[in-house]
């Protein structure tokens, strides 16, 4: 069974060796003159490459649904990646093989990030305190076309002081392919919805930090069963600027000029 690990990068930098099954991506490589050696062009076949500054990642995940011929496909960041067990030593000695990759795919349908927890907030307070509140507004908007299965989903999602975060994964094909034919569609009326023209900085990446809110919401409408993974930083998690950062957002009212998401 192929197995492709895609590890999305807009920039040089160390990477595991290549096994064969980690392969990384450089994301955005429409928009750019320099493509590393050994990287995997998010450009070629059928691709939203030149989307990456809106869609962060999720030009890696689009590039495999359209063109790795894998069987089961993962994403991972080029700093953050899923492991068997988390390790104070910042290093790729616990990134998942093979047969542990299959042995979480037997326990349900989609492997996840274990939940990030905001403890005194829910996801809808912590995004409208780190993001344009016009990008939320559009997503309910939106989503009152959609099934009541989703309708409801959202609302949980958005309820809730728990997420699976940094549109991460991995799956089988068949759900793959599934959670693609649903994102990418909502994504697109979202993006046809939102004016970026008034959106600074780090929110012109909306789409992207939308989609993380939007895989909980494609698990729970569709009863998929979800494992958890613990995931590997390899640098400092900048957990000082975070929570400064996180209380300008909460205490400040100038919603979403502060943003959480350290990249």
């Amino acid at each position: 069974m192929k197995i492709q690990m895609l590890i999305a990068s807009h920039k040089q930098y160390e990477m595991p060796s290549n096994d064969g099954m980690y392969t990384p991506i450089f994301v955005g490589a429409a928009l750019s003159q320099n493509i590393p050696d050994g990287f995997q062009s998010d450009a070629t076949g059928d691709n939203i490459s030149s989307e990456n500054p809106h869609y962060n990642e999720l030009t890696a995940t689009y590039w495999a649904w359209k063109n790795s011929e894998a069987e089961v496909i993962g994403l991972n960041h080029y700093r953050r990646y899923f492991v068997s067990r988390k390790s104070v030593k910042k290093n790729f000695k616990h990134l998942l093989n093979k047969r542990e990759i299959l042995t979480l795919l037997a326990k349900g349908d989609v492997v996840l990030p274990t939940k990030r927890h905001y403890y005194i907030e829910t996801i809808e307070s912590h995004f409208a305190h780190s993001h344009n509140p016009e990008e939320l507004d559009i997503l309910k908007k939106i989503f009152t076309t959609f099934s009541k299965a989703y309708q409801d989903a959202l609302r949980d999602v958005l309820s809730s002081t728990s997420a699976h975060m940094f549109n991460m994964f991995i799956m089988h094909r068949r759900e793959f392919d599934e959670y693609c034919s649903w994102l990418f569609p909502t994504l697109h009326t979202i993006e046809n919805n939102l004016d970026f023209s008034k959106l600074e900085g780090n929110e012109k990446r909306a789409l992207g930090f939308i989609a993380e809110i939007l895989m909980d919401v494609w698990v729970i409408a569709n009863g998929k069963k979800v494992v958890e993974c613990p995931v590997q930083f390899l640098e400092s998690n900048h957990w000082p600027k975070k929570i400064f950062i996180f209380l300008m957002n909460k205490f400040s009212g100038k919603k979403g000029q502060f943003n959480t998401h350290i990249n």
